[in-house]
């Protein structure tokens, strides 16, 4: 069981995100509620599921396999996290990577 200061800091850094991608995509972005009991996704925006993390210890690997577990057929699982005075980042499959850019050319 995870302790409430880390679960008060990791739904804070979910709203944080959400927030980001609602100002950037002009659309309302809102976090899932009770991920962390069947261990899904943070946020989902259309075909995009995200793991949001806020930690000084990365764990990548962890991380993607656990939003990969919950991502369905065509859809892209990706891991946002950030460490402290670090910004935020993203973490996603090459393969998912390589139509993201080929689109953006």
């Amino acid at each position: 069981m995870m302790p409430a200061r880390e679960r008060r800091r990791g739904a804070a850094a979910e709203r944080e995100v959400a927030a980001i991608l609602s100002d950037a995509l002009g659309t309302v972005v809102q976090r899932k509620l009770g991920q962390a009991r069947n261990g899904g996704d943070d946020i989902q925006i259309g075909k995009f599921r995200l793991e949001v993390k806020r930690r000084e210890r990365v764990s990548i690997d962890e991380w993607s396999a656990q939003v990969e577990a919950c991502a369905q057929s065509g859809e892209v699982p990706a891991v946002v996290y950030r460490r402290n005075g670090q910004p935020w980042r993203v973490a996603l499959r090459l393969d998912d990577f390589i139509p993201l850019v080929r689109d953006g050319l």
